[in-house]
């Protein structure tokens, strides 16, 4: 998850799309460069096998008007042939 934000802050399309699962991965991803990332929290992670884990998250930003966002979500991983990917996730309400 940490690596994803990361990604998400530099932009890194490549990364992003390497660790997204190919079954909901976007075609394209595009990025506001108004937008600055201000942290993110992890504030709980579980496995539910070997091969599948959940990570909840907080990631706060400023947009483009200057309003602080909450991005709270519940992320779902895979691991396939040694490698996690993002699959999907659901948001809570802000």
């Amino acid at each position: 998850m940490r690596s994803r934000y990361s990604a998400f802050v530099l932009e890194d399309t490549a990364y992003l799309r390497a660790t997204w699962h190919p079954s909901t991965r976007p075609a394209r991803l595009d990025f506001d460069a108004k937008v600055k990332w201000l942290g993110l929290q992890v504030k709980d992670h579980r496995r539910s096998d070997d091969d599948h884990a959940e990570v909840e998250f907080v990631a706060r930003q400023r947009d483009a008007s200057g309003r602080a966002v909450r991005l709270h979500e519940r992320s779902r991983f895979v691991r396939e042939q040694g490698c996690w990917f993002y699959v999907d996730g659901d948001q809570f309400a802000k």
